[in-house]
């Protein structure tokens, strides 16, 4: 992970330090800034490679950051919340966060989470662009499912020939389903697949963005199958 930048932004300054410490002797470039105002500012004079947000900071709050991030960049956002049940758990998620972190973390999980972001993202969160490849094994070329249609060597979606934008975890998602349409999917193996949990995980991750993706590429075209999963539908 040598030069990969991770910007910071955390308002409790022992946590700030002592964690952008840590990430440091990981290897880790880090910029760490107190309040939501000056991440958005760092963020758009140095497009670091990966953005760790605080929910509630001064200034412009982490969901609101995250959006403005979001509007501008596909660079891969992990939200850091007090509370595992807070709303602002899925408000960050809806806002287009990849993962989220509960305070207080252990650093070794912490830099677990910003691994596997970074494998899932290929490190093209640096360019901010969905351009890792697909997984090994997956067959090329483009797959139809209606009025739409996954590229899976060019990572383009289109939909009634209108091009869809999708983040990286987006693309991932989709790639799982258009891999295997008409199974059934559970949240677990979405969970090991897409976000490189092989330990378990939140499923609230999974549902979130199954819904971000249902709003871009249709409805209907992911139906839920009630205590089992989620499956494309062909």
């Amino acid at each position: 992970m040598a030069d990969t930048h991770v910007l910071f932004v955390e308002d409790d300054d022992v946590i700030r330090e002592a964690t952008q410490l840590a990430l440091e002797r990981d290897g880790f470039v880090v910029t760490a800034v107190p309040d939501g105002l000056q991440g958005l500012e760092s963020f758009r004079a140095q497009r670091p490679d990966i953005a760790l947000l605080d929910v509630m900071v001064p200034g412009l709050d982490g969901v609101s950051l995250c959006r403005r991030i979001r509007d501008e960049s596909t660079v891969p956002v992990i939200m850091l919340s007090a509370r595992a049940d807070s709303i602002d758990v899925v408000l960050g998620l809806e806002a287009g966060a990849d993962d989220y972190v509960t305070k207080p973390f252990d650093g070794a999980v912490l830099m677990a989470r910003i691994r596997a972001v970074l494998r899932r993202f290929g490190h093209a969160g640096a360019a901010g662009q969905a351009g890792d490849g697909p997984d090994e094994g997956m067959a090329g070329g483009v797959l139809r499912f209606g009025d739409l249609e996954v590229d899976t060597e060019g990572m383009e979606v289109r939909r009634g020939g209108v091009p869809v934008a999708l983040t990286p975890t987006e693309m991932r998602l989709l790639l799982e389903f258009s891999a295997a349409p008409g199974t059934v999917l559970s949240r677990d193996r979405l969970l090991e697949r897409v976000w490189d949990y092989g330990w378990g995980g939140d499923t609230r991750v999974v549902d979130v963005h199954v819904q971000r993706l249902r709003g871009k590429i249709g409805q209907d075209r992911i139906e839920t199958v009630r205590g089992f999963g989620y499956k494309l539908r062909g």
